[in-house]
């Protein structure tokens, strides 16, 4: 290991490490990482299970990189191989920053396999800050999720509203987890030469695509999220949409949800790498945002969005409701305004647009 790494407080281009940076916001991060007048050079880490190569074939053409520009590396590796990771760490010596999203992330299957979730989203995150900390990079922000915040009864949701309690599945108590060791992590080295800088970051619902149509995403199998799903009856893959209810106490009877569009999302990270810069000279800190809108979209207004997009009829049945649906989730962002100036500009059509524009492009996705 070099004894001469470069910390988080080093000045000129940035290099950051982004873990599952294949993936659906991990592509769209890393454009915006890239495409950014700092000039962000940007290793990926990506074992590609749910995710795929040419992801990052089109982010280098959205940029206009050659396969061999040094400004985006790739390493197809598994989080949980400690040997691997530090293979890694090892050879590209430096990191200014981590941006973490790799990890499993689909509720229904995390109730089917909570073993698999809790090994593979922990003991990877567990790793990759112990390499972290061993080459002196301890600057991370982190992909977390509005399901810490359970089955919270009143809205807007803020970052004090309690989590950790009322969580439904295992990929959201996972998030949570990760989210207090984060903050031990933290605690453990307030007087230390390089204390850690984290910012933890809450999504809520992103969807939608790069407005070119070139990267999206790209779910294995039954998509798990509405949009994919709604997207893949637009263009024909799927005949019909089941809405899990129409009696929740919303205005048309279905849950409504804070969806913002995924460039938002992406950018927000960016705001993170950057207020942890500022931020670095102060001696580090922890920093906890929501990235939404602020505003609630019920299903029927995302089904009629698509619709409005696409410029035909999307079929659908009401069924029963899922267990552990709650009526309404909507963020308030405000917090991230304040202290990173950052804040969701895109529309609902804009939303839908863009992700139209890429399942028309890519009706089956990503295909080998």
């Amino acid at each position: 290991m070099s004894t001469t790494t470069t910390t988080a407080t080093t000045k000129g281009p940035r290099r950051i490490l982004v873990t599952g940076g294949a993936g659906y916001i991990g592509s769209h991060t890393v454009t915006c990482l890239l495409q950014s007048p700092l000039a962000y050079s940007v290793v990926v880490v990506d074992d590609l299970s749910n995710s795929s190569r040419q992801s990052l074939d089109a982010v280098r053409g959205l940029c206009e990189l050659t396969p061999e520009d040094p400004r985006l590396v790739f390493y197809q590796a598994d989080m949980g191989n400690e040997a691997d990771m530090k293979m890694i760490f090892e050879k590209e010596e430096t990191f200014n920053a981590c941006i973490h999203f790799a990890g499993l992330k689909a509720v229904g299957e995390s109730q089917r396999i909570p073993l698999k979730y809790y090994e593979t989203n922990l003991s990877g995150t567990f790793i990759l800050l112990r390499l972290l900390d061993e080459y002196n990079c301890r600057s991370i922000a982190f992909s977390s999720s509005a399901t810490v915040y359970g089955a919270a009864d009143v809205m807007p949701i803020t970052e004090s509203t309690t989590v950790g309690t009322g969580i439904t599945n295992a990929y959201g108590r996972t998030k949570y987890m990760i989210e207090e060791v984060l903050k031990d992590v933290h605690a453990s080295r307030k007087t230390s030469d390089t204390p850690w800088n984290i910012t933890i970051l809450r999504y809520f619902n992103p969807v939608g695509a790069h407005p070119s149509g070139t990267i999206g995403e790209d779910p294995s199998g039954i998509p798990n999220n509405l949009m994919p799903y709604v997207a893949q009856v637009a263009v024909g893959r799927r005949e019909f949409l089941s809405i899990f209810g129409n009696d929740y106490d919303t205005p048309d009877g279905t849950g409504v949800r804070d969806y913002l569009h995924v460039m938002d999302l992406a950018e927000g990270h960016l705001s993170a790498i950057q207020y942890m810069d500022k931020k670095s000279s102060d001696g580090g800190g922890l920093y906890t945002f929501n990235l939404g809108t602020g505003n609630g979209s019920s299903v029927l207004d995302m089904v009629k969005a698509m619709e409005q997009a696409c410029g035909h009829e999307l079929k659908y049945k009401i069924v029963e409701r899922r267990p552990g649906d709650i009526a309404t989730c909507y963020a308030d962002a405000s917090l991230a305004e304040q202290e990173m100036g950052w804040k969701a500009t895109r529309t609902l059509d804009e939303m839908c647009r863009d992700l139209w524009c890429w399942q028309q492009k890519n009706p089956n996705g990503f295909q080998e």
